[in-house]
């Protein structure tokens, strides 16, 4: 239920933002359905490899750009590793954080 609150909340804020497209949406959609697999822990844990075949796509430069992006553009934090064998942390915000956006 958590998830689905997440979502529809974010789709509400992303209605009238011209800056994210399909790919944004995807990758999000991904990322909760990845955090619910890990029963709903924020931070996550993941790593594009991880969040590619959820998202259906090929490319780690894409996930890396968008995911960056939703960073950027508030919808949640996304804390990037240096290191390959690790993975980043990506927070998930409330409804407040997102109202503001």
């Amino acid at each position: 239920m958590e998830t689905l609150k997440l979502l529809s909340d974010f789709f509400t804020a992303v209605e009238k933002d011209f800056r994210i497209s399909s790919t944004h949406i995807a990758i999000y959609a991904a990322l909760l359905k990845f955090r619910s697999d890990m029963g709903f822990v924020n931070p996550i844990s993941a790593s594009a490899d991880d969040i590619k075949p959820i998202a259906k796509l090929s490319s780690s430069k894409v996930y890396l750009r968008c995911v960056g992006e939703l960073n950027e553009y508030g919808y949640l934090v996304y804390v990037p590793v240096k290191k390959r064998k690790q993975k980043s942390r990506i927070y998930f915000l409330g409804i407040k954080e997102v109202e503001q956006i």
